[in-house]
């Protein structure tokens, strides 16, 4: 109440004495943008040497670079200070639309039913659990809320349950760099045990003794998840015994078990080739044997059934994937049968297997299907789905003897639902929809498209787009026009009550599903990397002039936005087409390239080289070079730019993005505006609470809508 008694009285002394309002905007306009000092690091590679000025950065410990992103957040407040009540009501509005003791669809495993839910006025989640009915009394597994405190970043994860329900391990991280430490906690007593395993991925699979658990351990310097260990109850994890290592530096490793419980798995995985290993989960003393051996550019996953397993794979230039089958004695590959054929027109994403039924998830022209069949042959048919900005798919579907298959639905302009839908049947029930509060949401005023954008080389690149009705498309509407292109990940078109903020001030959203995510299938995506990688870049630079072309927007009006990945598509499109957008926001950007990929050292890099190239290859090197966004800064006029990065981040690290802005400053010609806004105690993913996040994005919209001069 005091907060809104304060916005109100703020916005009424502006309208009393805007002149004075604008005047300190004025003032903040006319700070200095911070310098930072150029130390000249020479760096070559394949007779091509770079000079890198602000090579530096990349030493965390280091209080010159400490000083330096003070700096630039110093500078960041003071120029958006006259946003920050406006920063304040987005978050607010923003906020008030969530549910805040909200809980999750009940789901059951082994007698239990287990829930989330979240209190109101809190950060975090609560997980319990009540013993066969959901009128049985609560039990209590882990507050979050009370866990999280006195860290200013906090995340559970991979909690799994014994099979005897008496135990539970869980991980932690409380730094922000996924480096999460596996406990113990006996749910008949509530103890957790002192014991701590350190730098793992958080989760971890029981074998059906109820005190062995296999877990994955990390890389400590490049965090590459690399060993598979074995953990008795009782002992130190100084014991532990290694079961696996992954020695190949492009491969990653983890453990989990089937959804029949018999086998526990161990895969490696690199981008373009799969390898597992299997283990009966009543002998955890046995040796894993190999599933079949690893062949490159084979990709393969395998679900366990009756005797068989099913094998998900590319197998035989299956490009689109193919689902094969094969007894449980005779895995290795030239034993596998097919099941499902390739088709060239869809992918074929999933499968999930019941006692009765089995579910494939496919995606056709961008569109997500789920195909149920029974496996005696004698039933199957497609679930009916309509719109064509939809996003559908198998949610939690942990109990194996049922008939009932849960899944997500929502629309763009309609929210999430969780769904059981009855096999035999054919019935659904609606378990429960997002609610969106503030009693202004009506979906009836907003409508969505899926449009076609011609790219240069004539390829038809598909666009979700949602705005609302009063919206005029006559080219004088803001457009954010959102993207990724990378890792054959989908961006698929859903449902966003945040988004709302944007949308209910006249903004207009698209995604465009450019190549490189995995929307038309996986030629999709294998013509945006490596060598193809320009295309992602292109692709969305040509969706911007469609959206212009078509009215939708002008250049005067036109946003981008991406995140990691994403943001090295933002500065590859910035230094290809400046001109184009009015401004971009780039969160956690991978933008340094070359650099990066050339350190080995650095979290990720190795399983990096199947996306981008290999740089210690000339070839790989001149074409990534041609357009890291880094190696590419020139004097030119450059939009307006927000850019986002954490401090512990472990996947884009920070100095990538500080190091972009420090030489974008340098270079750039014009007055736009150029931010660098540094969380110095997160990650990745940002802050870690439910709520602390939706600050991150009322910046990133306050921004752009004080562009457009909105913010207010």
């Amino acid at each position: 109440m005091k907060q809104s008694i304060l916005r109100i009285s703020i916005l009424l002394l502006c309208l009393i004495f805007a002149p004075a309002c604008k005047n300190n905007k004025e003032q903040s306009m006319s700070t200095a943008p911070p310098v930072a000092p150029k130390h000249p690091t020479k760096l070559e590679k394949h007779g091509d040497v770079r000079i890198d000025d602000y090579y530096w950065m990349n030493n965390r410990e280091d209080q010159q670079v400490l000083d330096y992103l003070n700096t630039e957040n110093d500078y960041f407040q003071k120029m958006t200070a006259h946003t920050k009540a406006f920063q304040e009501e987005l978050f607010e509005e923003m906020k008030g639309r969530i549910k805040e003791d909200d809980s999750s669809v009940p789901y059951k495993l082994d007698g239990y039913w287990y829930i989330t839910r979240y209190e109101e006025g809190k950060e975090y989640p609560i997980y319990s659990r009540k013993k066969e009915t959901l009128e049985a009394t609560e039990e209590l597994l882990f507050d979050c809320n009370v866990m999280a405190e006195g860290h200013d970043y906090f995340n559970l994860r991979g909690v799994s349950i014994s099979p005897d329900n008496t135990m539970a391990s869980f991980g932690t991280d409380t730094i922000s760099r996924r480096q999460y430490n596996i406990q113990i906690k006996n749910l008949k007593t509530g103890e957790i045990y002192p014991d701590v395993i350190e730098n793992t991925t958080g989760s971890a699979v029981w074998a059906n003794d109820n005190k062995t658990l296999f877990y994955t351990k990390k890389d400590p310097v490049t965090l590459r998840s690399d060993k598979i260990y074995k953990h008795v109850l009782g002992t130190s994890a100084d014991q532990d015994e290694l079961v696996f290592h992954e020695e190949d530096d492009t491969y990653n490793t983890f453990v989990y078990k089937t959804k029949t419980r018999k086998y526990i798995v161990i895969g490696s995985s690199s981008t373009l080739t799969s390898e597992y290993r299997f283990l009966n989960a009543d002998d955890p003393e046995g040796d894993f044997k190999i599933f079949s051996e690893r062949e490159k550019g084979v990709e393969y996953s395998i679900s366990h059934f009756e005797g068989n397993f099913y094998i998900l794979t590319n197998k035989d230039g299956a490009t689109n994937f193919k689902l094969m089958k094969t007894n449980e004695n005779n895995t290795a590959s030239e034993h596998w049968e097919e099941f499902i054929p390739h088709q060239e027109d869809v992918l074929l994403e999933d499968v999930e297997i019941f006692r009765d039924y089995y579910v494939v998830t496919e995606r056709n022209n961008g569109l997500n299907q789920m195909k149920i069949a029974k496996w005696d042959g004698s039933l199957s048919y497609y679930l009916p789905f309509d719109s064509e900005t939809y996003v559908a798919g198998p949610s939690v579907n942990l109990d194996f003897d049922t008939k009932i298959l849960r899944y997500y639905y929502n629309e763009m302009g309609e929210p999430y639902a969780i769904i059981d839908f009855d096999m035999e049947t054919k019935t659904k029930t609606v378990q429960k929809q997002q609610e969106v509060l503030g009693g202004k949401f009506d979906k009836n005023n907003y409508k969505t498209e899926r449009i076609w954008a011609t790219a240069r080389d004539g390829k038809k690149v598909p666009v979700s787009i949602i705005y609302h009705k009063n919206t005029p498309l006559d080219g004088t509407s803001p457009l954010l026009q959102y993207g990724y292109g990378s890792y054959g990940a989908t961006m698929d078109p859903y449902f966003s009550s945040i988004r709302l903020s944007l949308l209910d001030r006249g903004f207009i959203y698209a995604i465009a599903h450019i190549r490189g995510g995995e929307y038309l299938g996986r030629p999709w995506y294998e013509d945006g990397k490596l060598f193809n990688k320009k295309n992602t870049f292109t692709d969305f630079i040509d969706v911007s002039n469609h959206l212009i072309e078509k009215k939708y927007t002008s250049s005067e009006h036109l946003y981008a936005m991406g995140g990691s990945a994403g943001g090295l598509l933002m500065g590859a499109i910035i230094n290809m087409e400046p001109e184009l957008y009015h401004g971009v926001i780039a969160a956690v950007p991978f933008v340094d390239v070359v650099t990066t990929m050339l350190d080995d050292t650095i979290p990720l890099t190795t399983g990096e080289y199947d996306e981008w190239g290999n740089p210690n290859d000339k070839a790989y090197y001149d074409y990534i070079k041609s357009y890291s966004p880094y190696d590419n800064v020139e004097a030119k006029e450059y939009p307006h730019m927000y850019v986002s990065t954490g401090l512990h981040d472990s996947q884009v690290q920070y100095w990538e993005p500080a190091k972009w802005v420090a030489k974008l400053r340098e270079y750039k010609t014009g007055e736009n505006l150029l931010f660098l806004d540094t969380n110095m105690d997160a990650g990745h993913g940002g802050a870690s609470g439910r709520f602390e996040a939706l600050k991150e994005t009322a910046k990133e919209y306050a921004f752009i809508l004080d562009l457009e001069g909105k913010a207010h």
